[in-house]
C-alpha cells in the first residue's frame, strides 16, 4: 500500500474538482483504478482520504474496539462512518471531485493542501493549513511532553 509523503496545493477549477498531486499519484502504486475514502476529520477541519483498501484496515480496527451491541457503541460507529464520499479520480489527470458539503466544512475557498500522512493523505482549506503551523518551541515543547 502506499506511503504518502510530502505537501502539494491544488485549486478548484470552475467544476469544484481538485488535481490529486503527480507526486502522491506516483506514491500511490498502481494509481490506475484507485478508488479513495474521503471522510471529515474527527478532531481537526481536515478531511481524510484514504486508499479503499486502507481504509477497511482503519475501519475494521475502530469495529474492533467497540460494542455495536449498545447504544453508544452503535452512535460511535454511526459517526465514525458519517459523511463518507468514494471517490475515484480520473487516471490521466489525477482530477477528482469531494463533495461540495465535505469542502465546505473545512470551510475551502478556492485552494486546498494535500499533506501526505503516511497511510492516509490529509486535505486542508491552504489559509488553515498555514495558521495551524507551530513554531520550534511550541514544537519541541510537545514533542517532550508526549515522547519525552
Amino acid at each position: 500500500m502506499a506511503e504518502f509523503v510530502g505537501e502539494n496545493s491544488s485549486k478548484l477549477d470552475d467544476k469544484g474538482r481538485l488535481i490529486f498531486p503527480a507526486e502522491f499519484r506516483a506514491q500511490a502504486a498502481p494509481f490506475a483504478g484507485s478508488r479513495y475514502v474521503v471522510r471529515k476529520n474527527l478532531y481537526d477541519n481536515s478531511l481524510e482520504m484514504f486508499q479503499t483498501e486502507e481504509w477497511e484496515k482503519y475501519a475494521e480496527q475502530v469495529k474492533s474496539r467497540i460494542n455495536l451491541f449498545s447504544r453508544e457503541g452503535n452512535r460511535v460507529w454511526e459517526e465514525f462512518n458519517r459523511g463518507r464520499a468514494l471517490i475515484e479520480p480520473d487516471e490521466k489527470t489525477g482530477r477528482m471531485l469531494i463533495p461540495k458539503q465535505l469542502l465546505e466544512k473545512i470551510k475551502v475557498q478556492k485552494e486546498v493542501v494535500f499533506v501526505g500522512m503516511g497511510f492516509k493523505v490529509q486535505i486542508w482549506a491552504k489559509e488553515t493549513w498555514e495558521s495551524r503551523a507551530m513554531s520550534d518551541e511550541e514544537a519541541g515543547d510537545l514533542f517532550e511532553k508526549l515522547l519525552g
